[in-house]
C-alpha cells in the first residue's frame, strides 16, 4: 500500500487566490477514484524557498490518499493537470510504502 500526498498550493504563481471551486473539483476527483482523502487545511503550512527570483513563499494544505497499487503514469498526468489548473510551475505530489496495522 501506498500513502500519496500532494502539497496543493492556496494562491496562484501570480499571488491570486486558487478557487474553492477548484480545490473541491481535485477532491472530488480523488474521492471518486480512490474512494475518498484526506486534507490537512485547518492552519495551511508555510514554504520558502530560493529561486532566481529571490525568496519565495507559499501556503499550501496537504491531501493524502491510500492506494493499493501506485499508478506512477496515472500520478504524474494528474500533476501536470493540477499545475496547468493552478498556475504552477511545479507541484510536489509524493508516494511512500505504507503498512496498514
Amino acid at each position: 500500500m501506498h500513502l500519496v500526498q500532494i502539497l496543493l498550493p492556496l494562491n496562484r504563481n501570480d499571488g491570486t487566490p486558487v478557487s474553492d471551486d477548484i480545490l473541491r473539483s481535485i477532491k472530488d476527483e480523488l474521492s471518486n477514484r480512490f474512494g475518498g482523502w484526506t486534507a490537512y487545511n485547518r492552519t495551511p503550512a508555510e514554504g520558502i524557498w530560493q529561486s532566481a527570483m529571490g525568496q519565495e513563499n507559499d501556503q499550501v494544505i496537504m491531501v493524502e490518499v491510500m492506494v493499493d497499487d501506485l499508478d506512477c503514469k496515472w500520478w504524474r498526468l494528474f500533476r501536470e493537470r493540477l499545475e496547468k489548473a493552478l498556475g504552477q510551475e511545479e507541484l510536489v505530489v509524493r508516494a511512500e510504502i505504507i503498512e496498514r496495522l
